[in-house]
């Protein structure tokens, strides 16, 4: 359908160097809403710092296709131009996806409609959530769930797919939440999720059918270091209230949030509490063991009786999670992190006995202690993002300022 006054969703297609895919992917694009999406909608590219043909395509596109306009942004950076076309749209609805369309565009409508319904306050289309198809490489499906699962674990998210090239937003709600956010790359969707999340606003996720586009240029290795500085700095301006959020709540009639901090230093008192008794019980266990039997024999019994142990613990005193449901999934849960516990001090008993061929039991308890403390943190992260998180994304099976606006018309 094409736009006839301001358009109730507005569609940018951020693009850099995008010479060959713009032209018909824009086209499809276009098409698509004509033909199969039943609101008034408007299509923005915005060329964020081409320096091949793109703007060129780009403004001819314009002329051809009604509902087409284009946005030119000196500066490179998919968030900044993301935040300059939304800042100034008109549209109900503010939407962006991938030029190269690597979500399917049925999708469109089930990502918008919640919006445009006053439900939903933000939509992200999930390829971790249930439902979702995706043919992905395995490279870049291990960088994403481990990239969610990081999000869950340091800032505790609750949104299952951060980095999907298909979003949307209210414009209200983007109206209150874009000035807050500092990003201008690819952590920029990330910083708008948490602080939606933080203000109490509703996410609303689509799974999606997804195709790898295997001409990607997104520099994997730059991107991971950028996205771990915006971890560490929006964790720690939200950790010292930097971060105007109430302002945010109250705008839109969203109860006070208890402070995360208060609620996550009590977890790990909790979780501290757990983890002394389980210590003096691996202890006390590797101690009887070892009479018997050899160190590491001795080592991974004491930490398959404690991890049992100390994942029904931690599971009903740090969690507060009641009853048997989900209580075997939770235990199967939690032997992977007796798994990254065993490897962590098995490793260091294999580095004490080639450094020392005889060493005293108390050498080795010091040592296995160290190792167990080191490996509390990373069992405390998984602990928190997956294991007695039920509503963890169940993983799919993996599969092989110058402006032109076109002419509106009825």
């Amino acid at each position: 359908m094409q736009t006839s006054g301001h358009p109730r969703v507005e569609i940018v297609v951020p693009v850099r160097n995008e010479e060959y895919d713009l032209g018909p992917n824009i086209r499809r694009l276009r098409a698509f809403l004509d033909s199969a999406f039943p609101f008034p909608a408007e299509v923005c590219i915005a060329d964020n710092g081409s320096t091949d043909a793109t703007w060129e395509i780009g403004a001819l596109l314009v002329t051809e296709l009604p509902g087409v306009r284009i946005v030119r942004i000196e500066e490179p950076g998919r968030g900044r131009a993301l935040k300059q076309v939304w800042s100034s749209s008109e549209a109900e609805v503010l939407a962006y996806m991938d030029v190269d369309l690597s979500t399917n565009l049925n999708a469109l409508l089930p990502l918008v409609a919640p919006l445009l319904a006053g439900h939903s306050d933000v939509a992200i289309g999930s390829r971790l959530a249930r439902g979702s198809r995706v043919v992905r490489r395995p490279k870049r499906e291990a960088i994403s769930r481990g990239y969610n699962l990081l999000l869950r674990a340091t800032l505790g998210t609750r949104f299952s797919d951060a980095q999907c090239g298909f979003k949307a937003i209210r414009r209200d709600v983007a109206v209150e939440l874009l000035p807050l956010v500092e990003d201008t790359s690819w952590f920029f969707d990330t910083e708008l999720l948490v602080l939606a999340e933080r203000a109490g606003l509703r996410i609303h996720e689509v799974p999606v059918d997804w195709v790898d586009d295997l001409d990607s240029r997104v520099a994997i290795a730059k991107t991971v270091v950028e996205d771990l500085r915006g971890i560490a700095r929006l964790s720690k301006n939200l950790g010292r209230g930097r971060i105007p959020l109430e302002s945010v709540r109250q705008a839109f009639g969203r109860p006070p949030i208890a402070d995360p901090r208060t609620a996550l230093a009590a977890r790990v008192l909790r979780f501290a509490g757990v983890g002394v008794v389980s210590t003096l019980a691996y202890i006390l266990l590797y101690l009887a063991l070892r009479h018997a039997m050899p160190a590491q024999v001795a080592n991974v019994l004491a930490l398959l009786i404690t991890a049992i142990g100390n994942t029904a613990l931690n599971r009903r005193v740090t969690f507060g999670v009641r009853g048997v449901e989900n209580r075997t999934k939770h235990q199967l849960r939690g032997l992977v992190t007796f798994g990254i516990g065993w490897a962590l001090t098995a490793s260091a008993l294999w580095l004490l006995h080639t450094a020392v061929a005889v060493p005293a039991h108390s050498v080795e308890i010091v040592v296995l202690t160290a190792a167990n403390l080191a490996a509390t943190i990373v069992r405390f992260s998984l602990f928190q993002a997956w294991v007695f998180d039920d509503e963890a994304p169940t993983f799919p099976t993996l599969e092989p300022p110058a402006v032109l606006d076109s002419t509106r018309s009825n």
